[in-house]
């Protein structure tokens, strides 16, 4: 079964639905619907493989896996529920200032937190709907986690507005090694090799794959690092973590990444040892890639 952005879940899902649907167990207030539910781990799945083959046992084991209650929840606040509402607010609303507060200080803190809600909601309208926020939750990680990257977010582009006129205290602390990893994603150079465009199309399309597998901090993680352009020691005031924390982190999840990035070529696209060097070698030369949508911080 190929996923695509018109999937719908076949009748032999039914009872897998049904079974989400009970343990997802929304209060009647909320206004949930049996057929709204369905639609909110369709969105779920279309989001995570769009593109991609899905079996049985696979798309069992993504449900059992997605945080139901945040999902519900999260579709009846974009929908607009007042209850729903009430009950986010209540339950969030001292979480999100404690991660803000930890992310941006007092008073900024707050400041950060309370202009979320509108985003949240939606006030926008493109075509005459509100755009909620709460649209790019899709279950994946926990509510509260996904919010706080969410803030964290918001307070990196703050630095980065900062930066266009005022560079930050420690933008010159990080160490060689760190600048010598990012410099692995720069342009040096041009190859005339017949091959070259074949291989980093290729490259690209394993890569995009192996990142939508990462963790969602490792990926806000790479985001910060690589697209945001942010030194590890602005990472780790972020994200909470020492700098060299950061680092380390940072460091492992390159290898990871590099590891099942060679084992996809070799064993999906199979390519030779030789091939493979030289898949790797065109990307150091001149790297095409735009890392902004495969780092997204959506859930």
């Amino acid at each position: 079964m190929r996923i695509d952005e018109a999937f719908h879940f076949s009748p032999e899902f039914a009872g897998l639905v049904e079974a989400c649907w009970q343990r997802s167990n929304p209060p009647p207030e909320w206004s949930v619907t049996r057929e709204q539910f369905q639609r909110l781990l369709e969105r779920s799945v279309i989001q995570r493989f769009s593109g991609s083959q899905m079996d049985p046992k696979g798309m069992e084991k993504y449900l059992d896996g997605l945080h139901l209650d945040d999902l519900v929840l999260a579709g009846a606040c974009s929908a607009g529920n007042a209850a729903a509402w009430d009950f986010f607010v209540k339950q969030f609303r001292p979480e999100l200032y404690r991660a803000a507060s930890a992310i941006a200080g007092e008073p900024c803190g707050r400041e950060l937190a309370d202009s979320l809600y509108a985003n949240l909601y939606g006030l926008r309208e493109t075509e005459g709907r509100r755009q909620p926020l709460f649209d790019y939750f899709h279950g994946r990680s926990k509510l509260s986690t996904w919010l706080r990257a969410i803030l964290a977010q918001r307070h990196v582009d703050e630095i980065r507005r900062a930066r266009r006129t005022a560079p930050l205290d420690d933008a010159a602390t990080e160490d060689d090694s760190s600048s010598a990893g990012k410099a692995q994603f720069r342009s040096t150079g041009a190859s005339h090799d017949p091959d070259r465009l074949r291989f980093i199309a290729m490259l690209q399309t394993v890569l995009t794959a192996v990142l939508a597998t990462l963790d969602s901090r490792d990926r806000l993680r790479l985001a910060y690092y690589y697209v945001d352009e942010l030194t590890l020691a602005q990472i780790g005031k972020v994200l909470g973590e020492h700098e060299a924390s950061a680092s380390r982190k940072l460091n492992r999840t390159r290898q990871s990444i590099r590891k099942s990035v060679e084992e996809a070529l070799v064993k999906e696209k199979r390519l030779s040892p030789e091939q493979l060097g030289l898949c790797f070698q065109y990307a150091q030369e001149e790297w095409p890639f735009d890392l902004t949508g495969a780092l997204s911080l959506r859930d």
